[in-house]
């Protein structure tokens, strides 16, 4: 009998993969028995079956009779983006976030389609190899010239494997980084802010070119304190705009993001609420905020990134009309893996 590995928190109206071992099939015979099933679904009996209607092209719910999968059968079950994204536009994002974080050397690859970052050694952002090139995918992975780049920088061979793009290095790779979630939005429509503003507390907005202290004091990295240099790199001149975005009562700054725009993207991070502030809607006022400001400077689409554990942070991200876009992950390159022929 089958189980469930990995299952993510889904609800009816959600598009998901579903990998079912058909029936009748032996332990031995499972993995070579899996089928999967890309559609929405439409109901949820929990723990006896799930009931999925197939997708149409583009995504979108079809007019397909509905599959009834009985809960032994399902292996996977893994929400999807509201849509169906394309390969050029998971690379698009990926490229304006590398874009946003320069850090120390950005350079091609020599086939032209791996994109090598060295940064603080710190947040892998800036501290992994990237197959953003559209050939990516089907030109070999160059291992050798990795392993040379990052040994030229002291720096441990990280690879970035964003879903679909990056299939093909999976196997150069071991101690994989948890999955995170990238999350887009249009900016043609914005939310008000009026609607995020606490009603008990006077707070201004306001963005600047360069952090000052008390912007740089109150902002961590997965809750650990960034040293000087990493904290110099974030303010690092970029090809396109930034800004540091603020919330402050009576002066004193209370909740803080970075915003950048590159190629017409909106990259927002960097998000952090003093403790005193936190459950109080801040998060949200400021991202309100910030995505005006993104609009403003020209910028047609915003994104982010979040670890897919951090259901508090999603949720935020979804009350500001953020849905997922893709998932990628960081994986060590094995030392052992010997180049291509």
């Amino acid at each position: 009998m089958s189980h469930i590995f990995r299952s993510d928190a889904v609800n009816i109206g959600d598009r998901v993969v579903l990998r079912r071992t058909l029936p009748g099939a032996s332990e031995r015979e499972a993995q070579a028995a899996h089928t999967d099933i890309i559609g929405h679904i439409i109901g949820i009996n929990q723990g006896i079956s799930v009931l999925i209607r197939p997708q149409s092209a583009g995504g979108y719910p079809s007019a397909a009779e509905a599959i009834e999968v009985p809960w032994p059968e399902i292996h996977i079950m893994k929400k999807l983006s509201p849509r169906t994204i394309r390969n050029s536009d998971i690379r698009a994002i990926e490229l304006a976030y590398a874009k946003a974080f320069p850090g120390i050397e950005h350079r091609w690859s020599d086939c032209g389609q791996w994109l090598l970052r060295a940064g603080d050694g710190i947040t892998e952002r800036s501290n992994s190899a990237a197959p953003l090139g559209p050939s990516a995918p089907f030109v070999e992975v160059p291992v050798a010239e990795i392993q040379q780049f990052y040994a030229s920088h002291h720096l441990p061979p990280l690879i970035l494997l964003p879903e679909r793009i990056g299939k093909a290095a999976l196997r150069h790779v071991r101690d994989l980084g948890p999955e995170i979630i990238v999350m887009t939005r249009d900016l043609a429509t914005l939310p008000t802010v009026d609607e995020f503003t606490p009603q008990d507390m006077a707070v201004e907005f306001r963005v600047d070119d360069t952090p000052d202290e008390q912007w740089l004091s109150l902002y961590h990295f997965r809750g650990a304190t960034l040293p000087a240099r990493a904290l110099q790199l974030l303010r690092t001149e970029i090809d396109g705009t930034m800004g540091f975005g603020r919330l402050t009562i009576d002066g004193t700054t209370v909740a803080i993001t970075r915003g950048t725009i590159t190629d017409d993207y909106l990259g927002y991070s960097a998000v952090e609420v003093a403790p005193a502030y936190r459950r109080r809607g801040l998060g949200t006022l400021l991202g309100a905020h910030m995505l005006r400001w993104g609009a403003h400077q020209g910028a047609h689409t915003a994104y982010l990134q979040v670890i897919s554990t951090n259901t508090a942070g999603i949720g935020l991200y979804e009350k500001l009309g953020f849905t997922e876009h893709h998932r990628h992950r960081y994986g060590t390159l094995d030392q052992h893996t010997a180049p291509e022929n």
